[in-house]
């Protein structure tokens, strides 16, 4: 049977690799595998969602709620915005830009991505009828080029998408840059992802109450501890959102992630914990990574860093395969528009961990 035709062209999305299939490729203690590659919170979750996901385990014979009022009502509070101004995804950030393009994209639409960035966005979109045009970072001067952005806007964008912190690169975007460009045209919706805002300190949340043309991205699955569950949410204008909520799935969204995320949000000392130990992980890992002369190790404001290889004499796909036969995940970053077959990206662990990547990591480039 013939699949429609965009999906015959395209490409299946390349994500990180399991612990799983590497203990089983290489013979390894699953246990013992250091996972660099997903950008994950390595501590956990908090204590009081796993409690609360084994009191709720009785319950699962029962359909969700479908409003979420009360997670909403935390989300916002967590956000510092209304409660009319967020929409939860039960498959994490995914779901969220897969209920945009539902609602907003019409076959034939543009949108923008700057390369290198998260090739999600491009993934979902072009199954809605959707054609991806490529800005880009600067990767000399580590920052967006806005001048790029402009100059790929036709009468068809619809969208525009920026990722702050942004993935692979760690590059923060200035607020008044952001400011620049929802200015330019009311009609393009300007989506910025802030899956790793909490690493940075930086939030453009305050931008959706100046614009009606903004919208911003969140997950749980990375310092709210979340991954396994898949929750996501999105903050904007009060339209957007009840527009949204029309396409939205009802029950998106499990029990055991609806309590996972409730909890957690209360738990204000995790989060706090989560925060602190990804950054001290993060300098750490930058700080020693940077006295090896064949690195280029990008500083990032998130949980995870851009390392450029080319002086080592490995390519990313060679130098991850040796890391993986000692262990070590990382993210091999050939599959990155905008990127040759030089760079690899890696995420914070525990100390510990960091300290074992560090030594195997030497090991393998001398």
């Amino acid at each position: 049977m013939k699949a429609r035709k965009i999906v015959d062209e395209m490409d299946s999305y390349v994500p990180g690799r399991s612990q799983d299939e590497i203990a089983e490729e290489f013979g390894l203690n699953k246990d013992e595998i250091i996972k660099l590659g997903s950008n994950e919170n390595p501590w956990g979750p908090s204590p009081k969602a796993m409690e609360a996901i084994r009191n709720e385990i009785k319950s699962i014979n029962r359909y969700p709620e479908s409003q979420l009022k009360e997670l909403v009502h935390e989300m916002a509070l967590y956000s510092g915005v209304e409660d009319n101004q967020v929409i939860i995804g039960g498959d994490g950030a995914d779901e969220i830009i897969d209920v945009l393009a539902k609602t907003f994209i019409d076959e034939g639409d543009e949108f923008i991505v700057p390369l290198p960035s998260y090739m999600y966005y491009e993934y979902l979109l072009q199954q809605y009828g959707a054609h991806p045009v490529y800005a880009k970072w600067d990767l000399d001067k580590n920052e967006l080029d806005v001048d790029s952005i402009f100059d790929c806007i036709t009468e068809k964008t619809k969208m525009i998408f920026l990722c702050s912190p942004n993935n692979p690169t760690g590059t923060l975007i200035p607020t008044e840059v952001l400011r620049k460009i929802a200015s330019k045209n009311s009609e393009i919706l300007i989506v910025v992802d802030e899956a790793y805002f909490e690493y940075s300190g930086t939030t453009n949340k305050d931008l959706i109450n100046e614009f009606d043309n903004i919208f911003i991205i969140r997950t749980m699955s990375k310092v709210l501890g979340l991954a396994g569950m898949r929750i996501g949410y999105g903050l904007a204008c009060a339209e957007i959102i009840e527009y949204m909520h029309r396409i939205k799935p009802v029950f998106s969204l499990t029990r055991l992630s609806f309590v996972a995320a409730l909890n957690t949000f209360r738990d204000k000392d995790y989060i706090k914990d989560s925060i602190e130990k990804g950054i001290e992980s993060r300098q750490y890992l930058y700080d020693e990574l940077s006295k090896i002369d064949s690195l280029n190790v990008f500083p990032s404001k998130s949980n995870f860093m851009l390392i450029g290889i080319k002086d080592t004499g490995f390519t990313a796909a060679e130098l991850a395969r040796e890391l993986m036969k000692r262990g070590i995940i990382v993210r091999d970053c050939t599959s990155f528009k905008g990127l040759d077959e030089y760079w690899i990206r890696i995420s914070i662990c525990t100390l510990d961990e960091d300290e074992k990547f560090i030594k195997i990591m030497k090991e393998v480039l001398n």
